[in-house]
């Protein structure tokens, strides 16, 4: 039996801490993460019933690390570095031979590199399979929606950035009609077009309105504290992957555009009849990539740091999906703005986009 662990957070107070602690709907938010702060990580749950297509099985845990988005990215990080370290060593003390840092624990500081120092168990930020299911979940979401990406025009914003110029990477091999290579310094995004396959149609922007309302697929991967893609960027019927956390696309196009389909990504079907014992909002027998990733190098028994820091490398992000294949792990689904997303909303969207 393979052992992994994996670290998770409340994304809000009024939500996800008040299904414990009900008072903390009548109390003001601030005053509850005060108290949070004081508060040490803990087991969740126990994750049972993983079994891979090669017969391996794994079970692992749900370690809470008790800080909200908010609270990672403002509180002292050397503090929030301590609190993660700590979750980490819960995990190790439970058995994990590797521990994947879930949500902004993957964000908080030097992308894991730290915690990994710190402990005496694999780390992984589960970002390379991220990476992956998206470019896998954007072509199949554009399928959806009635468009062909091999004719279609594609714009990865940030693409200067380490996953940014991966996702153009497979984007460009599985090929597409045109890519646009979207961010603000130009130099270095000709540095990533000039490493593309000589026979992608690749082009440059550093101005979102130029470039984005003649895109039919958008990955957006900056690393902005603010949304940065609003409603007057997408043309009618677009679909866009946003990876980003914080995100990228405004709250406004899910109010104000149902002729576009924004995604985060995959949901990932787990093999086995996996029991998480602990609701996060997915359908049964269903993950986060970045989840799947620490699962499936447990069950491939490859206990090593594979994603860290802040860069990303291509042949390891080839290399978890030839893994993901290996494991039974396949995409299931897609999320927007964290809820998830039907057959039937596609369909509406696509008709409200005359497609």
């Amino acid at each position: 039996m393979e052992r992994f662990a994996f670290l998770i957070h409340p994304i809000s107070v009024r939500t996800d801490v008040a299904r414990k602690y009900p008072v903390a709907r009548l109390l003001p938010e601030s005053w509850v993460e005060r108290a949070m702060t004081r508060m040490a990580p803990k087991v969740v749950s126990h994750i049972t019933g993983i079994r891979s297509a090669t017969g391996a099985e794994a079970e692992g845990w749900f370690i809470g690390c008790p800080l909200t988005p908010r609270q990672f990215l403002e509180l002292d990080v050397q503090f929030v570095l301590a609190k993660i370290s700590a979750a980490a060593r819960i995990a190790e003390g439970m058995g994990a031979k590797i521990v994947g840092l879930g949500a902004y624990t993957s964000i908080a500081g030097d992308g894991g590199i730290t915690v990994d120092r710190n402990a005496e168990i694999a780390v992984t930020t589960g970002n390379s399979y991220t990476c992956y299911t998206a470019i896998e979940g954007a072509r199949r979401a554009a399928a959806l929606m009635g468009v062909q990406p091999q004719a279609a025009c594609v714009a990865v914003v940030g693409a200067a950035g380490s996953i940014g110029r991966v996702s153009a990477h497979l984007l460009a091999e599985g090929g597409v009609g045109e890519l646009i290579l979207v961010g603000r310094d130009r130099a270095r995004l000709q540095a990533v077009a000039e490493e593309l396959p000589g026979n992608a149609d690749v082009g440059i922007a550093t101005d979102l309105d130029e470039a984005l309302p003649r895109a039919d697929i958008i990955i957006t991967v900056t690393s902005a504290v603010e949304a940065v893609i609003e409603p007057r960027h997408l043309k009618p019927g677009a679909v866009v992957c946003d990876v980003s956390r914080p995100r990228d696309v405004s709250v406004r196009v899910a109010r104000e555009r149902d002729d576009v389909l924004v995604i985060e990504g995959g949901v990932v079907s787990v093999p086995g009849d996996v029991e998480f014992h602990f609701n996060f909002g997915f359908p049964p027998r269903t993950s986060y990539a970045c989840m799947a990733e620490t699962m499936i190098l447990a069950l491939e028994g490859r206990y090593e740091s594979f994603s860290l820091g802040k860069e990303l490398d291509l042949a390891r992000v080839k290399d978890i999906g030839a893994l993901a294949a290996k494991h039974g792990f396949t995409l299931a689904g897609f999320r927007s703005f964290e809820k998830a997303v039907t057959d039937e909303q596609i369909a509406r969207i696509r008709e409200k986009a005359g497609r």
